[in-house]
């Protein structure tokens, strides 16, 4: 069903954000809440040409010396099972993951080890940062992970963070990264869309993932241009997704003016098309 443009919300602002495989959502939302949508992809999911890794954990895993698995997205925990059926019977890999503690960081991970008949022990609940699911743990764990053989299913770049601080609670941690992002084949269009916002064209920028302002920081290259960029971002309204996206962008220097009420892209742009004029109102006012 087409949506109707909203005649309120962003009232013809121009929206830059960075969707790659959801862009053609990412455009039907901004215009239906009344902005142009300025959408260019970021980034690329690309499966790992080997899995020595994984099919390594594969091994570790059925000899029963895996404690506990920490499962960090949908798309990832179904791609290293899929890696795994490849070297392994799925009714092997399923009845050693149910002899294993199952740390699932949200719904989408959740639902694919329900699919295959098991049940999470430890659910970690919203935001579903990485200081989330150490929470968690020492809840569940207050005595410390001393001794504890964990495996961290990894996505899209590694999280070094979550991986020291399991270590410093005395876990053994193995990371298994099953499927990395990339910078995009065509990089003319995100090059397009950042000169767009350093020459003031676009007052909206939505981020919807951690990865994309990486990515930004990548195809600018040089400290004069990110310097640049963060005095422009002190004008715009930016809003992130969530916690991790923010905290990336608080990192870099950026500023972080919305974050929705729910993780949600449809959240997201809508709340976003609400208070933008009044954020960029006041960030106009303020020196």
């Amino acid at each position: 069903m087409k949506l109707e443009q909203s005649k309120t919300g962003f009232q013809g602002l121009r929206v830059g954000a960075l969707e790659s495989r959801m862009a053609p959502k990412m455009e039907r939302l901004i215009t239906h809440h009344g902005g142009i949508p300025v959408v260019a992809p970021s980034m690329r999911e690309l499966p790992l040409s080997e899995h020595p890794q994984a099919l390594a954990f594969g091994e570790t895993l059925l000899s029963g010396k895996v404690d506990l698995m920490v499962l960090l997205t949908g798309v990832g925990c179904r791609t290293l099972i899929d890696i795994l059926e490849t070297r392994f019977p799925l009714d092997a890999i399923k009845d050693a993951l149910e002899k294993t503690v199952l740390v699932v960081r949200g719904p989408k991970p959740s639902g694919v080890v329900k699919s295959l008949g098991l049940h999470p022990q430890i659910q970690v609940p919203e935001p579903n940062t990485w200081r989330d699911i150490l929470h968690a743990l020492d809840e569940s764990y207050p005595e410390g992970l001393t001794g504890k053989r964990m495996a961290v299913q990894e996505y899209g770049v590694s999280n070094p963070e979550l991986l020291e601080s399991l270590r410093q609670r005395g876990a053994h941690v193995t990371p298994v990264p099953v499927y990395r992002w990339t910078m995009p084949d065509d990089l003319h269009p995100l090059q397009q869309l950042l000169q767009q916002m350093l020459k003031g064209e676009i007052p909206v920028l939505l981020i919807t993932n951690a990865v994309q302002v990486d990515h930004m920081i990548k195809v600018l290259r040089d400290g004069t241009a990110i310097k640049q960029l963060q005095n422009v971002l002190a004008h715009m309204m930016v809003a992130s997704i969530g916690q991790v996206a923010s905290e990336r962008l608080r990192q870099y220097g950026f500023p972080v003016d919305l974050e929705p009420s729910h993780p949600k892209m449809g959240i997201l742009v809508k709340e976003a098309s609400q208070k933008a004029h009044t954020i960029l109102a006041t960030k106009k006012q303020s020196p």
